[in-house]
């Protein structure tokens, strides 16, 4: 018993020795303090899937209207004169832009196709009214200092194709008709690398002092008139090309877009150089009660080498449309 009390002695000295070791206490300063940023609620924002970000649309723009403009207009008695008529046309302009880094890319493609019927006239009561197809499209790498700026400047190259869809006729005042064009009779093919200069997305400048035109007629009939050699279906000239486009809709509901091209040719034989083939495209658009569009669109295009038959030299070539139709617009 003595032994076993002296143990329990010396078991209960080493236990409190054990229980007086001092233990620094926490206190709130030994804490870390956290700094107003890191208090600030948390954001599903910030903590998204980046998987489930369609990254794309962070380059990609798409764009454009299409449309349907319909008139009628029934004559009986009518002493002031005229012809009872109905005219539908469709149309679509639509562009696709892409800018990542120092590469741009911008695509826009403007077409329409148009026909009116009257029953007045005597012979082909079906007339086309409009055929239009005009595809551009043009890559540029940035050479802008890197800063930013309003105005940026590319070297770019550009290709564009300018046709229609169907024959089209002249309509004399005997009743007869004489075919004028046809599919691909003319088409004009340029391919061109130059500077690009563009401010914002409103303004845009094309210069190519190396531009390659071809000129197609598939048609050997129309050849003649379009200066294509008449055994074959194309001719290609080396010139210099220029540019200019406006897109502006910086008014709810409104466009207006127009594109400027100019060429003159190095080497054709038939057309000196600083005789410009010109083509002056404009359209102005206002959508409203959500549907419905007015618009006007005018055409403007000199070609030194299509000859008339009536007066065998080039002409200014004008056309103007005005109409109320049902668009649509993004």
């Amino acid at each position: 018993m003595k032994k076993t009390f002296i143990f329990l002695c010396i078991l209960s000295i080493t236990f409190c020795g054990f229980a007086q070791t001092d233990v620094t206490p926490i206190t709130s300063s030994d804490l870390p303090v956290a700094s107003p940023e890191t208090m600030k609620p948390l954001s599903a924002a910030d903590h998204q899937d980046e998987l489930q970000t369609p990254k794309w649309k962070d380059y990609w723009k798409f764009s454009g209207t299409m449309g349907l403009k319909v008139s009628q207009m029934q004559l009986v008695n009518w002493v002031a004169g005229g012809n009872s008529n109905f005219t539908g046309i469709a149309f679509v302009s639509l562009m696709l832009n892409y800018k990542k880094n120092r590469i741009a890319w911008d695509t826009s493609l403007d077409t329409d196709f148009g026909a009116f019927y009257s029953s007045d006239f005597a012979t082909y009561k079906w007339r086309k009214g409009n055929d239009r197809i005009h595809f551009s499209t043009t890559v540029g790498y940035e050479i802008s200092p890197p800063q930013h700026t309003k105005s940026t400047w590319y070297i770019a190259a550009n290709g564009t194709f300018r046709s229609q869809y169907t024959r089209g006729y002249d309509y004399p005042e005997d009743g007869s008709r004489h075919k004028v064009s046809n599919w691909l009779s003319p088409s004009y093919t340029e391919l061109s690398v130059g500077v690009n200069w563009k401010w914002t997305d409103l303004i845009t400048l094309y210069y190519s002092p190396l531009a390659g035109l071809i000129t197609s007629s598939i048609d050997s009939v129309l050849r003649p008139t379009y200066g294509v050699p008449i055994d074959k279906p194309a001719f290609a000239s080396l010139g210099m090309a220029f540019s200019a486009g406006i897109m502006y809709d910086g008014v709810k509901n409104l466009r207006i877009l127009t594109n400027l091209a100019l060429y003159t040719p190095y080497t054709d034989p038939n057309q000196k150089f600083g005789n410009l083939n010109i083509d002056w495209g404009v359209m102005i658009t206002y959508q409203f009660l959500k549907v419905l569009n007015v618009s006007l669109t005018t055409n403007l295009k000199y070609y030194p080498k299509v000859l008339f038959e009536e007066a065998p030299h080039s002409r200014v070539q004008f056309q103007e449309i005005l109409g109320l139709g049902v668009a649509y617009s993004f």
